[in-house]
């Protein structure tokens, strides 16, 4: 018997997305960003929206994000992808937008264009992967790092009487009157990648409703920065990442 005669269409439970490249993934070992980027291919393969859609991704890991989502795709300096994303929407209001960043990108640098772009209610949708560090460029801290946590910065751990407080940008954009839907999910267990990839359906939903800026937060690892294994990387996320930046749904239609 042949493999075909065993694999029919109607016995099919899962198969890659033709929105993803065959390019072999380059992230570290462990990193929630392939996991990210599949899902958030599935729900555009899944609307039919594909060759509607238009990703913008800025500098750092995220950068990355070209070489695997086989869509149309828009390289942004550092921290300015909302404002890209921006002038993409408006001259292509028709086209779905959205940008993939990471916490030292989305809250550093490019603070003022997150906020700005979410105040004004612009009709993309943010996709932010939050790994409390900067992963590319060394493990240096982020806006995101935890009070106490270790980067190559902070070695003896983030002191919020020198270094400031962590920003919780997930609940800062969800006051703004320009968001309709603002979530917080994690892709590190099968049972957290359906609810992410439920909260990234939602957004673009909304956005085909014309509701405004619709923001997802995946709170991910970083094992390579955190130096530790995969396997530690993930029950240090939990212990520590999740109590601090709580899962759910933050904000959503009325």
């Amino acid at each position: 018997m042949l493999a075909k005669d065993i694999i029919k269409p109607e016995n099919l439970v899962y198969q890659k997305t033709k929105l993803m490249t065959d390019n072999v993934l380059s992230y570290c070992p462990g990193c929630g960003h392939g996991t990210a980027h599949r899902i958030t291919m599935e729900v555009l393969e899944e609307m039919g929206i594909g060759d509607e859609t238009i990703g913008v991704a800025p500098v750092g890991c995220s950068v990355l994000a070209y070489e695997f989502m086989n869509i149309d795709m828009q390289q942004a300096a550092h921290g300015r992808a909302p404002a890209v994303a921006t002038g993409i929407k408006r001259c292509y209001p028709e086209k779905f937008v959205f940008t993939y960043q990471g916490d030292g990108d989305l809250a550093a640098i490019g603070t003022a264009e997150t906020i700005h772009a979410c105040n004004r209610g612009e009709n993309i949708t943010i996709i932010f992967v939050n790994n409390g560090i900067y992963g590319m460029t060394g493990g240096q801290m982020a806006p995101t790092t935890l009070p106490g946590m270790r980067s190559s910065t902070s070695p003896y751990g983030r002191d919020v009487n020198l270094m400031g407080n962590p920003l919780k940008m997930t609940e800062l954009v969800a006051q703004l009157p320009g968001t309709s839907f603002v979530s917080r999910q994690a892709v590190h267990t099968p049972k957290h990648v359906r609810k992410a990839k439920k909260a990234i359906r939602q957004a673009f939903e909304l956005q085909k409703q014309k509701k405004g800026t619709t923001f997802v937060e995946i709170v991910s690892n970083c094992n390579s920065g955190w130096k530790m294994t995969p396997v530690q990387a993930n029950q240090w996320m939990e212990e520590n990442m999740f109590p601090f930046y709580p899962l759910g749904d933050i904000k959503v239609p009325e």
